[in-house]
This record gives C-alpha cells, structure tokens and sequence, in this order.
C-alpha cells in the first residue's frame, strides 16, 4: 500500500493532542483520517471508517487504549480482528509497556511523537 494513500484512525482522549497528530499526519501526505476520544466511539468509528491502521492513546476514559485493542482482538470481523494499531502516550513505564506490547501491535510512540519517528512507524506497519 502506497504511504500516503493509508485510512488513519487517531484515538486520543485530549483533543490538541488529536489535532496535532492529525495535523502531523497531513503534513506526511495522509489525508484519510478520522479521530475518535476514546475507545468506545472508536470501535464504533471503525465500523464505518475502515482503517488501515489506528494509532492510539493509552490513557483513556471511558475505555483506555488496551481495553481497545483486546476489544479489537476479540472482533468477529477478521479485518478488526486482525487491525494495525500503534500505542501512543507520555507514559512510557514499564509497567504500561508490558501491558500494551502484548496485544500484537506494530510500536510504541511516545507522545508527542516526532514526524521522523510517526512516519517510520507508519512505513513500518504500513508495509
């Protein structure tokens, strides 16, 4: 898949964050982006959306970033099932990491990220 031709589903429970994610991903070319604020409406978006790849928040209210993807995981629709997600976020413990790394996702940003490091990341799950 060409790059900048990905469908890109932000997750981020604060908005400038979102807007500067979103912001960061036009400026490499994406422009099929939707944005969601928390894990419940994103789940929801992906319905109708149909990304190619979700980057995603951790800390989240009402359902955190994990509670996400392990809802991803779950999905009867293999497409769902099986969706490319990056985690995002400032915490960057071990104790997180160790939570997150598992769910069989495509890296870790920490926030906020850098255009070098969202677009190698992006090429990488994008492949």
């Amino acid at each position: 898949m060409k790059f900048t031709l990905a469908r890109v589903l932000v997750v981020d429970d604060d908005q400038v964050m979102r807007t500067f994610v979103v912001n960061s991903l036009r400026r490499l070319g994406i422009h099929a982006i939707e944005t969601a604020q928390d894990g419940g409406s994103a789940l929801r978006a992906m319905v109708s959306f149909k990304p190619d790849l979700v980057l995603t928040d951790i800390h989240m209210q009402p359902m955190n970033g994990i509670e996400f993807v392990q809802q991803l995981r779950k999905h009867a629709n293999p497409l769902i099932k099986k969706m490319k997600v990056i985690f995002m976020s400032a915490d960057a413990s071990t104790e997180t990491l160790e939570q997150a790394l598992p769910l069989g996702t495509f890296g870790y940003i920490v926030k906020p990220p850098s255009p070098e490091i969202l677009q190698a990341k992006l090429k990488l799950a994008l492949k």
